[in-house]
């Protein structure tokens, strides 16, 4: 009951004195010039569009032209013409998070969508475009964290606090893989954020890969992919803000994001459209300066908790060197690759594990493990040097001691790789089932 009278005073405190408002000079595509506000508002300040049916359509200052101020609407432009009222709101561009929020499905606006009622508000604001915190106070990187797959607890460890990058192309299995590390990792809390999805499978994944009861431990922020540029956008925002909540009560929490690429083309939309230069592949310079902003904000706390993020990046036509891959692996503490070819032959999770890198090993692991996972890699690429030859039948067995090695481990080594969907392995398991399968090949 106090909590309610105080999110009520707090409503009361934001009303204005005095109301400001212009008027629709020019719609050009999403952009809508506004004249009268000019003086009033600054970038990322909120609107409200009057349309002539008298209905309301949020809006986000994204900058000024001559005597003019442009706006992006979160919502169809539908009923809005020359003339139209804009009104100023004296609203924070922040979100109140509170505990109340696990096993709630919400929009990019804070708003519940999972038809469990109203969504409580907590004590304390979170600005949607927070800042991290300063990089000489954070904690550093320590404590693996078990994210229950095989390929990544061994290969690929990551530790509390970590960024990693699913790199992959469409149809290669990067939506598996994100519904077995929701359901798998251990975690005190996951947020996930899934920006610009398909409207087919939010249900899907609630219900099928996330589950009711992993729906309990969990924050899902959804802006499918027919929303405004500016929702999927602030859907981003969101889903960095809600996890920085929890991580300031001392929870290690993991944030799963689907995906970086379509909020960089939602900023890609937003930027075209305030008249920014178009560079590499269309993307404007915001996109390349907001990236770091938002991936920057998932890792350790200043004092305790932290944020363990996955950012999975949809690569355009298998170019892991496009722009928005590039600029997101440079960012991130690592990246795993998940692979076309090795989905065509029937593997999953696809994850290249020779293209692939955890910036924390080999520092999170005791020499034992070091020696299992350089001696598993060097045969792994051996095999590979010589893939073809031996498809062919054109190596002779006995030709090289180290080819005959790397033969005699591939086909056991495929079969630690491969993971069904359902099945969930322990971080010091999969140590030891590598270690069998080397026969202690990888102990000094």
């Amino acid at each position: 009951m106090l909590e309610e009278v105080h999110n009520f005073a707090n409503e009361i405190e934001l009303l204005p004195d005095v109301h400001f408002f212009g008027r629709v000079t020019s719609i050009k595509g999403l952009l809508i010039e506004c004249s009268g506000l000019e003086k009033m508002v600054s970038v990322g300040a909120r609107c409200k569009i009057i349309t002539r049916n008298e209905a309301e359509i949020p809006a986000e200052v994204v900058g000024f032209k001559d005597k003019t101020t442009l706006l992006m609407p979160f919502k169809d432009l539908e009923g809005v013409g020359m003339g139209c009222k804009v009104w100023m709101v004296n609203e924070e561009s922040s979100v109140h998070p509170c505990d109340a929020w696990r096993g709630r499905v919400i929009n990019a606006m804070g708003e519940p969508i999972d038809g469990k009622g109203g969504l409580p508000k907590g004590m304390v604001s979170y600005p949607y475009r927070n800042t991290p915190p300063p990089a000489h106070s954070r904690q550093r990187v320590k404590d693996k964290i078990d994210l229950g797959v095989k390929a990544l607890n061994s290969f690929l460890t990551c530790c509390r606090g970590q960024r990693m990058g699913i790199f992959s192309g469409s149809g290669v299995g990067k939506s598996m893989l994100i519904s077995m590390l929701t359901k798998f990792c251990h975690a005190d809390i996951k947020i996930i954020g899934l920006i610009g999805e398909r409207g087919r499978e939010v249900q899907e994944f609630l219900q099928d890969y996330l589950g009711e009861e992993g729906l309990k431990n969990a924050v899902v922020i959804v802006a499918t992919g027919d929303e405004s540029a500016l929702m999927r956008r602030q859907a981003a925002y969101l889903t960095m803000s809600v996890a920085e909540y929890f991580r300031d009560q001392g929870k290690d929490v993991l944030c799963l994001m689907d995906s970086v690429t379509r909020f960089a083309m939602a900023q890609r939309e937003i930027g075209l459209s305030a008249g920014e230069p178009p560079t590499t592949k269309g993307y404007t310079p915001t996109v390349f300066s907001e990236l770091p902003k938002l991936l920057e904000r998932a890792g350790p706390g200043a004092e305790t908790g932290s944020i363990t993020g996955i950012f999975s990046v949809l690569v355009e036509g298998d170019d892991h060197n496009e722009p928005i891959s590039d600029a997101a692996r440079g960012i991130l503490d690592g990246h795993i690759v998940l692979d076309r070819s090795i989905a065509e032959r029937g593997r999953f999770p696809a994850i290249n594990i020779l293209k692939s890198i955890s910036r924390t090993m080999p520092g999170c692991n005791s020499d034992e493990e070091n020696d299992i996972i350089v001696k598993a890699k060097s045969l792994m690429a051996t095999y590979n040097d010589m893939a073809e030859l031996i498809r062919l039948g054109a190596y002779k067995k006995g030709s090289d001691p180290d080819i005959d090695e790397a033969i005699k481990y591939h086909d056991q080594l495929e079969d630690f790789l491969r993971q069904k969907p359902g099945e969930s392995y322990e971080l010091a398991d999969c140590y030891k089932m590598l270690g069998e399968i080397l026969n202690g090949a990888g102990k000094k």
